[in-house]
């Protein structure tokens, strides 16, 4: 595992990019500064519902207070209506807004573990005519009618943004609590339908790029084990994972190199230490001089 992207490995994902062979998975990091933060949603929510322990800025156990001490639809609910009150979205106009650049590559499917539907409105811009999915991990969603049943196969001009962890309106489908992310990895390890048939081979089939990540997330975790098994069918492929640095401190990155590897294992996966903006805006500058 690589702790910075060198020469080659740019030139691995300049190629791949441009064959159309990379997935990304677009994590908080990708919508940083238009919505508010997971830490300062949950110390909103810990003084609304007095929170009595002290990690008040963990959102998935401040979540699972709610559902506890409420029912498990209202930290959903809350979500929903804070989603609605924002009503904000990127300037997609920005040429370095990341959503834009990632949906100007020629990919055909983007998956996120975010709620909002920035990426959708971002291919939407390019002209390009994407579909959304949900994916069916409880028995609500799966009632859920979806294109994939009725032969959609996502291309460029029609790609599919694929929402693992559910989708704002639908409060339903979001991985929000810690009793949804135990019990979406637990289901989605037992049923493999839960991915549409398009999804992992786009898994399999590519280099995975995640961007907007930090080690300590729990969806980022979650998302690692929940893609162990794909990604171990994918092993000739080099994998990328753009993660936002936890400090300064070289010791502190190779410890978060080292917990990468307890994941990741033989899969050969390359870091990037930066956020998602400073990532794309290399990524496009590299791909305009290649293609020169």
């Amino acid at each position: 595992m690589s702790q910075f992207l060198n020469d080659r490995d740019w030139e691995i994902l300049v190629q791949r990019v441009e064959q159309g062979k990379v997935t990304p998975f677009l994590g908080a990091g990708a919508a940083y500064g238009i919505l508010p933060l997971g830490a300062d949603i949950a110390r909103e929510w810990a003084q609304k519902y007095d929170y009595p322990l002290e990690d008040s800025s963990n959102l998935i156990a401040v979540s699972q207070f709610v559902a506890l001490s409420r029912d498990p639809m209202t930290p959903k609910e809350e979500m929903v209506r804070m989603f609605e009150a924002w009503n904000k979205s990127p300037e997609f106009g920005d040429a370095t807004e990341p959503h834009t650049i990632l949906a100007r590559l020629p990919l055909t499917t983007f998956v996120t573990t975010n709620y909002d539907d920035f990426m959708l409105q971002a291919l939407k811009k390019q002209h390009k005519d994407a579909r959304q999915e949900l994916c069916r991990w409880n028995n609500f969603v799966r009632e859920n009618p979806s294109s994939f049943d009725n032969g959609y196969a996502p291309t460029i001009a029609n790609p599919v943004v694929f929402h693992l962890h559910g989708y704002s309106p639908i409060a339903e489908s979001l991985v929000l609590t810690e009793d949804d992310y135990m019990d979406f990895l637990v289901n989605i390890s037992r049923d493999d339908k839960l991915l549409p048939v398009p999804i992992q081979r786009a898994i399999t089939g590519s280099s995975l790029l995640f961007v907007g990540y930090r080690i300590a997330d729990w969806d980022f975790r979650v998302l690692l084990r929940s893609l162990t098994g794909y990604m171990e069918r994918s092993l000739q492929r080099t994998h990328f994972a753009v993660i936002t640095p936890p400090t300064s401190s070289e010791e502190m990155k190779q410890r978060a190199l080292d917990y990468l590897s307890d994941y990741y294992q033989n899969i050969d996966v390359r870091v990037y230490w930066g956020t998602a903006r400073e990532f794309l805006q290399d990524l496009q500058q590299r791909l305009g001089s290649h293609s020169n």
